[in-house]
């Protein structure tokens, strides 16, 4: 039996990289008790970046559309803290999009920084909100995963 093959390690994404930003302010609550932001903060700032962008942009109403995203995948590689009272800047691009389905990938930098301090992902498949299964991408949504690939 061989042995698996290696994971390549990560490498910090740089700001070009990415198409839309949005600035988060951390919270003294965000820290953990060795003093930087905890790793599960990291996922929040990833829902919060690409849905307040969906939302600003028309392309989602999270409380009357028909139309709702479920994350069923997420990810993160963390390569330098973050801690309060720091901005983190949120970038956003799209790797792929399927008929009912995009991978957002995000990274976090330092207010200014221009190597992220974390990237990763997370795949949302569009839903009805009442059937809750898949459906295509309405529209609007089409438009902004579009001007957000990479």
């Amino acid at each position: 039996m061989s042995a698996p093959t290696p994971t390549p390690k990560p490498t910090p994404h740089t700001r070009s990289a990415y198409r839309a930003f949005r600035s988060i302010p951390t919270r003294w609550a965000d820290n953990d008790m060795y003093g930087h932001v905890n790793n599960v903060v990291y996922y929040s700032w990833f829902d919060t970046a690409v849905n307040a962008l969906l939302i600003e942009r028309g392309a989602l109403d999270i409380h009357g559309g028909q139309t709702i995203g479920f994350v069923v995948e997420t990810q993160c590689n963390y390569f330098a803290p973050v801690a309060f009272p720091q901005t983190v800047e949120a970038g956003i691009r799209v790797a792929q999009a399927g008929r009912s389905s995009v991978r957002y990938e995000i990274a976090l930098f330092a207010e200014g920084a221009d190597t992220a301090a974390a990237q990763g992902h997370f795949v949302h498949v569009y839903v009805d909100r009442t059937t809750q299964r898949p459906v295509p991408l309405p529209e609007a949504l089409q438009q902004v995963v579009d001007s957000l690939r990479a």
